[in-house]
């Protein structure tokens, strides 16, 4: 299956025209539409990242009481 990618933008009437496509004509194509994302990660998707971890202690021993799945 050969695909073919290109972008375009949606005229008022809320129609498309693609052209200079490299399909024979009369052949069959499946279209898909989906609107273009940006390629940056928006501050939302990912609130934690960039931010720093920090283990205070991290081989200290936990008591049971101590444990959230305990409680």
């Amino acid at each position: 299956m050969q695909a073919h990618r290109t972008e375009t933008i949606v005229q008022v009437d809320g129609s498309l025209v693609v052209k200079n496509l490299p399909f024979h004509s009369g052949e069959e194509v499946e279209v898909i539409i989906l609107p273009k994302r940006s390629n940056v990660a928006q501050p939302k998707d990912y609130p934690l990242r960039g931010t720093k971890v920090v283990y205070h202690d991290p081989f200290k021993p936990v008591a049971e009481s101590e444990w959230e799945a305990n409680k």
